[in-house]
């Protein structure tokens, strides 16, 4: 179907952006642009900083494997995102605004190789994590739902909230006046709330992993307290409203899960997220990666249909000890057509050497990346996460990437293509570049050179009028 929408971009640097096209669609372009309609081209969401001062800008580049590519007669300039979401016709940016819904902005590649912004702006709630299921990308968190639903105390239940933005009919809509069909109390039979990280599906249905965030006012008034695990759990009740942001908490509640040890996955059969088959396994726990409000997504589906679900069993981080993981990071699967895990599992975390991991990818056959803590959970202190590693999840095996000693920051998409895995790497010097991984060798090639401060996301889009 040919899409017709209203554009407008600021070029950066001028007003006549450099094309790369070429008549064969297959394939990203080369840079002889002739009149002829513009190939697949990849899209790089960068920053540019110099004087303190930075601007954002969307890049194209024909080719991820070599070369440079600047911003200069170059790119579309943008307000920037905490997340880039590509769905191969557009990218969204998707802004997080501490605990706030806002709105987004989505670009497409032309025909004659230029980058442009829709003029509208689409809707979305406040997100901790995000999937894509079809052409629908949903921004998802998990928040106090309706006051008409609400108990004697006045508490109302937690529910999930969430925003649908369909890629092919350019809408937003969101669940806010769905009642209270999204309540995500006592989700997964244990009284606590629950919120929900990344989206994969497996033919008709959706698998997402499911994050137990404790018992909420609702869920700890339900009963006078019956689902606490133990009374030995009542210490960890809080006594007065803390916290800010994603990490605040009121009083009457138990802010934190009473189940470190357990892994729920949500089994969806459409995209509506309602009445899910709930799969279980105590090998590992929460399947999501961790930075402060965000919850990356960690379960991936292979070529088989096979969904292995990974824990860096974050909550080795918790302070109580009623609350801290004893089981390590590793991996569990749902294999395909199950609605449970089966005996497969693995040891991410003494594969490593004791180390977790931030967040991991799947790129193909039986490879995941990994993005690796550079310190143990339990270490204390900021975490960091500037290491590389290629998950054999068929050997079970884990190989470290070699990569120079001065990275500065990793990238928060990839690109998987042709066996090889794309990865956006900056420095403390120099510029950012795109390095190539064959997850058969852990061995890193370096790419395409981006002449900006830093690279944020690539992926690939199909030019669309």
């Amino acid at each position: 179907m040919k899409k017709q929408f209203v554009w407008a971009c600021a070029l950066a640097v001028s007003a006549s952006a450099l094309t790369a096209c070429s008549d064969d669609n297959d394939n990203a372009g080369s840079n002889d642009y002739n009149g002829a309609s513009c190939g697949p081209q990849f899209v790089i969401a960068t920053t540019v900083s110099a004087s303190g001062n930075s601007s954002y800008v969307l890049l194209s580049a024909p080719s991820l494997d070599e070369g440079s590519v600047s911003p200069i007669n170059n790119g579309c300039t943008n307000s920037g995102a905490t997340q880039w979401v590509y769905n191969g016709d557009y990218v969204y940016g998707l802004q997080y605004r501490q605990g706030n819904d806002g709105a987004t902005q989505r670009f497409a590649l032309r025909p004659d190789g230029k980058i442009e912004a829709d003029s509208r702006e689409f809707f979305i709630s406040r997100f901790s994590s995000y999937g894509i299921a079809g052409d629908n990308i949903f921004t998802m968190s998990t928040a106090d739902g309706l006051s008409e639903y609400a108990d004697a105390n006045g508490y109302t239940p937690k529910t999930l909230t969430f925003t649908r933005l369909d890629c092919e009919n350019g809408t937003s809509t969101s669940n806010v006046n769905t009642g209270n069909r999204y309540s995500v109390e006592n989700y997964v039979g244990t009284g606590e709330y629950v919120t929900v990280c990344g989206l994969e599906p497996v033919g008709s249905r959706i698998f997402a992993g499911i994050v137990p965030m404790g018992l909420s006012q609702y869920g700890y008034a339900d009963g006078n307290g019956k689902w606490l695990r133990s009374e030995e759990y009542r210490d960890l009740v809080t006594t007065a409203d803390g916290g800010s942001g994603g990490g605040s908490y009121k009083k009457g509640e138990i802010s934190g899960t009473q189940y470190p040890d357990r892994c729920y996955v949500a089994i969806y059969d459409n995209n509506d997220l309602l009445n899910p088959t709930i799969a279980m396994t105590e090998k590992i726990s929460s399947p999501a990666g961790r930075y402060r409000s965000q919850y990356y997504q960690s379960v991936w589906a292979d070529d088989k249909g096979d969904v292995y679900v990974f824990s860096p069993s974050y909550a080795k981080t918790m302070t109580s000890d009623l609350q801290k993981a004893t089981v390590n990071a590793g991996v569990a699967r749902i294999p395909n057509g199950a609605n449970d895990f089966d005996d497969y599992y693995c040891d991410i975390e003494s594969l490593s050497g004791g180390y977790s991991f931030l967040r991991n990818w799947y790129i193909s056959d039986s490879y995941f990346l990994m993005q690796m803590y550079d310190k143990k959970l339990n270490a204390g202190g900021t975490l960091t996460a500037l290491s590389l590693a290629i998950f054999d999840a068929e050997a079970k095996t884990l190989k470290y990437v070699d990569m120079p000693d001065n990275v500065s920051a990793i990238g928060k998409t990839i690109y998987a293509r042709n066996g090889y895995v794309y990865i956006p790497i900056s420095f403390t010097e120099g510029y950012p570049i795109i390095y190539r991984i064959d997850p058969k060798t852990a061995v890193a090639t370096k790419g395409l050179t981006v002449e900006v401060t830093s690279i944020e996301s690539i992926g690939l889009l199909n030019p669309i009028d």
